[in-house]
């Protein structure tokens, strides 16, 4: 019986010895290809800015309501910040997007649009918005704003999707075209900000270029 359960147990020993080295070998095998693929592969020209982005380390900073576009840029202010003070670094050391779509898409635009369109931006807010209220430290923000992370290097993405929806209420209630109205928005967005096809796509994306992430509520 003794010599039984030793062979039972022998087999079981040499099973167990070539899962764990077939599965170091997969392991091993899998890691650089992969790594080889991912950095074999063109960046789409659309997401080339992401691409380009230098950086030791890499964070992308999502938001998706006007609540989390101010938590958005509390986190950035403060990787940034903490960096420099705890880590001994340089600003210069993070590739960092900040990224503006759904219901906070509206931030990504500058004052001037919201000089003019600001009621139909923040509908039913009083008083009605005439800048864009992330330009301004607020205490909900950490006193972060979009000039203080922007001179800090961060880069902005605003959602090309969310802004033709807003293009399309903002045509209607001025008797524009959305056309023209999101060729307007288009070409007045906040510094250093890139229009991406979508929110959604740009964060995803992101990530396969090395970005970590994170989501501003």
């Amino acid at each position: 019986m003794n010599d039984i359960d030793d062979s039972i147990l022998g087999r079981r020993a040499l099973l167990t010895g070539m899962s764990v080295a077939a599965v170091a070998g997969l392991a091993a095998g899998t890691r650089p290809a992969l790594a080889q693929n991912s950095s074999a592969r063109a960046p789409h020209p659309k997401d080339a800015w992401l691409a380009e982005l230098d950086g030791m380390h890499k964070v992308f900073v999502d938001s998706s309501t006007m609540t989390g576009g101010g938590s958005a840029l509390w986190a950035a202010g403060n990787i940034l910040d903490t960096h420099v003070s705890e880590y001994e670094g340089q600003t210069s050391d993070y590739a960092l997007v900040v990224c503006f779509r759904h219901l906070s898409t509206p931030y990504g635009f500058n004052d001037a649009i919201w000089a003019k369109y600001g009621n139909l931006l923040m509908r039913n807010a009083d008083p009605v918005p005439t800048s864009n209220p992330m330009m301004v430290p607020l205490p909900t923000n950490g006193q972060h704003s979009i000039p203080s992370v922007l001179e800090k290097g961060a880069h902005f993405a605003v959602c090309g999707r969310a802004t033709r929806r807003q293009a399309g209420g903002i045509a209607t209630a001025t008797g524009q075209t959305p056309e023209a109205v999101f060729a307007e928005l288009s070409a007045n967005l906040i510094p250093n900000a890139h229009l991406v096809p979508a929110g959604v796509i740009a964060a995803t994306r992101a990530q396969e270029y090395g970005f970590s992430f994170l989501y501003g509520e």
